[in-house]
C-alpha cells in the first residue's frame, strides 16, 4: 500500500488472533504496522508480530525491489513492534538499528543483544537524514511504555506515532480505521505532542 510516493505500508494483517495481548477482544483481527521510507537511504519503521516474520520480510523484499534497508527504526519494544529485530538483522546484516537508549536496554533484556556495534541511539530532537526525507525523533514516554519514541518525517509531514493513535482491527476488514496504530499525518510534531 502506498502512503506517499516514498512511504509504503509493509505491515501484515492477523485474522487468527481473538484476544490481543490476551485480553482485548478483536473480532476484526489485528494489523501489525510497519512502513518503508524509500529515499537515497531506506528506513524500515518497526517490525511485526513474530507469527508473521516471513510475510513481513517478503513485504520488505517486494517493496524494495532488490534494495537493502539501511536502517531499522524501533519506536516501541512491545512484541507487535519489535519481535523481528533479530530476524531482520540476520537478513540485512549491514542495517543499523535506530532507537532510544531505554529501548536498547530492553533489547538486551528481551533478546540478549543491544546491538552496540550497529546502532544509533536517538533522543529528543535528534535527526536522521535519508536524502530528501529527514526524520526527527521525539520522546514519548508512557504513551504506552517508557522507551517509546515517535518519528516525524518533515518532507512528507508524516508522524509515525508508535502506539499513540488508532484502534484494533485488520486493515483489510470493512470499517478498518484509516488512522492506524503507527501512522498519523499531521502538520507539526509539537502540535500533536501538545495534545497528548
Amino acid at each position: 500500500m502506498t502512503i506517499t510516493k516514498d512511504i509504503r505500508y509493509i505491515g501484515v494483517n492477523d485474522h487468527a488472533v481473538d484476544l490481543f495481548e490476551g485480553q482485548y477482544v478483536v473480532p476484526g483481527g489485528m494489523c501489525y504496522n510497519s512502513y518503508a521510507i524509500v529515499d537515497e537511504k531506506v528506513a524500515i519503521m518497526d517490525t511485526v508480530d513474530r507469527g508473521f516474520t516471513h510475510q513481513w520480510l517478503d513485504n520488505i523484499q517486494n517493496t524494495l525491489g532488490g534494495r537493502k534497508p539501511d536502517y531499522l527504526v524501533v519506536q516501541h519494544m512491545e512484541p507487535d513492534h519489535s519481535a523481528n529485530i533479530a530476524n531482520f538483522l540476520k537478513v540485512y546484516p549491514e542495517a543499523t538499528v535506530v532507537s532510544s537508549a531505554k529501548a536498547f536496554v530492553m533489547m538486551k533484556n528481551f533478546f540478549g543483544d543491544d546491538y552496540a556495534d550497529r546502532r544509533i541511539v536517538v533522543g529528543e530532537g535528534d535527526t536522521l537524514c535519508l536524502g530528501k526525507h529527514t526524520l526527527t525523533f521525539v520522546g514519548a514516554p508512557m504513551v504506552h511504555w517508557p522507551e517509546v519514541i515517535v518519528t516525524y518525517d518533515s518532507y512528507d509531514k508524516v508522524l509515525f506515532s508508535a502506539d499513540g493513535f488508532g484502534k484494533f482491527g485488520a486493515l483489510d476488514v470493512k470499517c478498518a480505521v484509516v488512522l492506524t496504530l503507527c501512522l498519523a499525518v499531521i502538520l507539526s510534531t509539537r502540535w500533536i505532542m501538545a495534545g497528548i
